[in-house]
């Protein structure tokens, strides 16, 4: 996509957003609650959820893989957190548009709201989330130090690439609802690639830079670089992150641009 044409459309997408700013609203407090809609813990349904996980994991796997590693459950919760973010966002962002069919057919609206507010949603709960981390952190003794204020960067980088794969999943799910099977599948190998409950010290160099072309690896590693070993990581990594962000992006852009207006005779 041309230059041209990004700035273009990035104009028109802040135009649309404030154009559009009480319905948006709305849209993420209808999808927050009806998350948790008919629940008794509601809300903390957010926190509850990746703490069992980690809690299951950590007694399933610390004898096995977490002996030599220091500070093993903020190593695994880290992984964790940022895994269940993608995966939740992902997986919400696919049936976006065609759980709001009945909206779209009747008002004529920026398609991609409804998958924003999905977004913010998972968000939402992310930022939870990373607040019951941080206080196992405090309990696990680690110490705070200035580079956590970079955590930001990874944090945004995901939001963007998880908008940039919804986007291709929520328009390949209209005309192939298989994908949603099929998405499930690649979940699966993929959180094995992540490296969230081992580590990489037992492959090689080369194997271990190899785990960078997975991008939600990449931001995992991010985290404990700052959280475990107290620095910022390199220029060339933000790069990276950067890189996966945009590119995700950008894909799911064309897939908008090129398929909005086949939607409609799907629903």
């Amino acid at each position: 996509m041309p230059q041209q044409e990004l700035a273009k459309t990035f104009k028109r997408t802040r135009r649309n957003l404030k154009e559009n700013a009480f319905l948006f609203q709305q849209l993420v407090n209808r999808d927050f609650q009806q998350k948790y809609k008919r629940t008794i813990l509601g809300m903390a349904w957010s926190v509850l959820s990746p703490l069992c996980q980690l809690l299951v994991m950590m007694f399933v796997f610390k004898n096995l893989f977490g002996r030599a590693v220091n500070h093993y459950v903020i190593y695994m919760f880290a992984g964790n957190i940022v895994w269940s973010y993608f995966s939740d966002s992902t997986n919400m962002g696919m049936s976006s548009l065609m759980n709001n069919s009945g909206v779209i057919s009747k008002i004529n609206v920026p398609k991609y709201l409804f998958l924003l507010s999905q977004n913010v949603s998972s968000l939402i709960n992310f930022g939870l989330t990373i607040i019951i981390f941080f206080f196992f952190c405090v309990i696990d003794g680690i110490t705070f130090t200035p580079a956590m204020f970079m955590l930001w960067y990874p944090v945004l980088c995901l939001v963007i690439m998880n908008i940039g794969i919804g986007m291709v999943l929520s328009a390949l799910f209209v005309f192939f609802r298989d994908i949603q099977y099929l998405y499930r599948i690649f979940l699966t190998i993929l959180n094995y690639l992540c490296a969230i409950f081992y580590t990489l010290d037992h492959f090689t160099p080369a194997v271990q830079k190899l785990f960078l072309a997975n991008p939600v690896y990449a931001n995992i590693r991010y985290w404990r670089i700052v959280v475990l070993e107290g620095h910022i990581p390199s220029l060339q990594y933000h790069l990276l992150l950067a890189f996966y962000a945009l590119f995700f992006l950008a894909v799911g852009a064309v897939f908008y641009k090129k398929y909005n207006h086949r939607f409609i005779y799907y629903f």
